[in-house]
């Protein structure tokens, strides 16, 4: 297995870095985002985990995506505008990517092989699929779509790793 802090990214704003200096070497929680969705509310709950949870070693990182409905049409511009101006995001952000299919992110394609609860791993199934990752690069959980930011199992996955 790659290691997920070595691979490289790119961020919103175009610069080119790797994922451990993206997240400062921190523990976080990798979300595929999208603007036009119905789950797009959640930015509001993964920045009020990030408001909670930056000071003990953790970083909430957006992935956008357009992969869904064509929900994540915005430029990289507008897409900062959006988050900013409606949720006041602080987490960082990348540049646009696919999480699925032959275009997929090698980030993604590392993520993906992590099993969820019920033990099912492969393609994200929507926007706001959420991954828990160590501060080693090491992927502690998967979390469906639909799962809150708040959910206490989410909650207790992000406390394992905070916890070390």
């Amino acid at each position: 297995m790659t290691d997920l802090r070595d691979m490289t990214l790119e961020t919103l704003g175009g610069e080119k870095t790797t994922f451990g200096e993206l997240t400062g070497g921190k523990a976080a929680l990798v979300v595929n985002v999208a603007s036009k969705c119905g789950l797009t509310p959640q930015y509001e709950g993964l920045e009020k985990l990030q408001t909670e949870l930056s000071g003990r070693g953790f970083t909430v990182v957006g992935f956008p995506c357009n992969q869904f409905m064509g929900q994540e049409p915005g430029s990289p511009e507008e897409i900062a505008q959006f988050c900013s101006a409606t949720y006041g995001v602080t987490f960082p952000l990348t540049a646009k990517i696919e999480v699925n299919g032959e275009g997929r992110d090698p980030i993604y394609e590392e993520l993906t092989a992590t099993p969820d609860a019920a033990g099912t791993a492969g393609d994200i199934q929507w926007n706001f699929e959420k991954f828990v990752v160590a501060p080693d690069g090491s992927v502690a959980g998967r979390f469906r779509p639909q799962t809150d930011p708040h959910d206490p199992a989410l909650l207790a996955s992000i406390e394992s790793v905070l916890a070390g």
